[in-house]
């Protein structure tokens, strides 16, 4: 008996061959450079628009893969360039560190909003990796030495300390849900375990949310091809594998929220609209378009979770649960308007806060009317990019939360938005930072003038809404 010969698809080949590149780039970004350089700034900028190139070039590639390897493929790329990522420490961020403190501490059975890093209170829990000792030189005072360590003073003794915290003198910011994961990820691993286990635990969420968005594209008849925005981007790789960011976990529960109501599963919905909200609070700005149809379950239910997840920490530390959010919204300039950087292109500072609360009012009370509720994701994608852009965050990883409706809506061109807020790594300049967003935002416009042209002329929207149910989660 003789077997038929298996046929191998060049274009599976060139897939493949893409995605080990994006890989290759993006494994030789973290163990390679360091922003902290400005010659390593230059070349960052350089190795990720490559990545980004190869990815797109990946995407496009992918098109002519045979459907039958699709949902294997897109797997095992986000594997291969996940795994890239967990090659090195993360190299633009070291909030992770904060992450592995807070577990820490609420290990040993005390609250993580209770003291700051720098508290001596805490001394004896204090890792190496994280508070490394000073080191004398000849003759001269103590230094910090090191990757990412950074010095300060212990408190109350003013004694020198060496951390790789950030902002160690400033309470914890993260809500409830987030500190509830940083403290499931460190349960299972020694104090001296260092960044790797978030990463790995960024990399498995990144591969949950990989399949939720496979599944749903399925579900709905949609080409599954699409996944790969997600599940191949380098910027996941860079700031939800490498720089592991707890936003990863808000956007899982955010998009099971939006799978779970749009299926009329609204209770279910609301609880994980509630502990992504209770994980970072910026996933608030996907609810709106959650509340088109039967709204009090979705907020009785999110509220409900959101309250239960703050209870515990209140009883324990009262007001403190607020941590550092006071602090960081002053920080940033979003207390006195200076921060809103596309809106401070054409109004005054003191204008820039008003302005953008009204403006994103509005466009959540018409995400509100607009939204279809078997399909809300288009709704959402606008809702989430407008309030990106109008904020104009300086860090590129609130940009997380926007990928997977780009992924349901298959509105590519959105893709720009955190391509631009990552200008910011390259170069922290407010002027080009400005161009890069409103480039983006002139991008989105023409995105969508250019489809609404292709729509069928004086088409209602009744028809055109039953037209969109009809074909899946094809939004116009």
């Amino acid at each position: 008996m003789t077997h038929a010969p298996v046929r191998r698809s060049p274009a599976l080949i060139i897939t493949a061959l893409l995605v080990a590149a994006t890989a290759s780039l993006i494994g030789f970004c973290v163990t390679t450079l360091n922003l902290s350089s400005q010659h390593d700034r230059f070349a960052y900028g350089v190795v990720v628009a490559g990545a980004w190139a190869m990815f797109a070039a990946a995407c496009i590639a992918a098109i002519r893969v045979p459907d039958r390897m699709v949902r294997a493929m897109v797997v095992a790329g986000a594997l291969v360039i996940g795994g890239a990522a967990l090659l090195g420490t993360p190299n633009t961020s070291t909030d992770s560190a904060r992450y592995a403190w807070d577990g820490i501490v609420a290990g040993a059975g005390i609250s993580p909003y209770d003291h700051v890093p720098a508290d001596e209170a805490l001394a004896g829990l204090r890792p190496e990796w994280l508070f490394p000792a000073p080191v004398r030189t000849a003759g001269g005072p103590e230094q910090c030495t090191g990757t990412h360590i950074v010095e300060t003073t212990s408190v109350p003794s003013d004694k020198v300390l060496c951390t790789a915290i950030n902002r160690a003198h400033s309470p914890t910011i993260y809500p409830p849900m987030a500190e509830l994961y940083f403290l499931g990820v460190r349960l299972v691993v020694p104090p001296s375990a260092e960044y790797r286990p978030f990463q790995v635990a960024g990399l498995a969420v990144s591969l949950l949310i990989s399949w939720m968005l496979l599944n749903a594209l399925r579900r709905h008849g949609q080409n599954e091809r699409w996944a790969t925005l997600w599940a191949w981007s380098p910027f996941v790789a860079l700031e939800a594998v490498n720089n592991s960011h707890v936003d990863v976990l808000a956007v899982a529960l955010a998009l099971a929220a939006t799978l779970l109501v749009a299926s009329g599963r609204r209770v279910w919905g609301g609880v994980a609209l509630g502990a992504s909200i209770a994980t970072k609070l910026v996933p608030l700005i996907v609810a709106p378009p959650l509340l088109r149809r039967r709204p009090l379950a979705v907020v009785a239910a999110s509220v409900a979770t959101f309250a239960g997840l703050y209870l515990p920490y209140v009883l324990a530390s009262g007001p403190r649960v607020l941590g550092y959010l006071p602090g960081y919204l002053a920080e940033e300039g979003y207390d006195n308007g200076s921060r809103f950087a596309l809106l401070g292109t054409v109004l005054p500072a003191t204008w820039t806060l008003p302005v953008a609360a009204a403006l994103l009012a509005i466009l959540a009370g018409v995400c509100l009317w607009w939204a279809d509720p078997q399909a809300p994701w288009l709704a959402q994608l606008v809702l989430v990019g407008a309030t990106v852009l109008v904020i104009s965050p300086r860090y590129p990883w609130y940009g997380l939360l926007l990928l997977p409706f780009i992924v349901l809506t298959h509105r590519w061109e959105w893709l720009i938005v955190p391509l631009a807020l990552t200008e910011w790594q390259v170069r922290p300049d407010i002027i080009a930072f400005r161009v890069a967003l409103a480039v983006a935002a002139i991008t989105v416009v023409i995105g969508w003038a250019i489809r609404r042209s292709k729509r069928q002329p004086g088409l209602p929207r009744m028809a055109a809404r039953r037209d969109r149910q009809h074909r899946g989660i094809r939004g116009s």
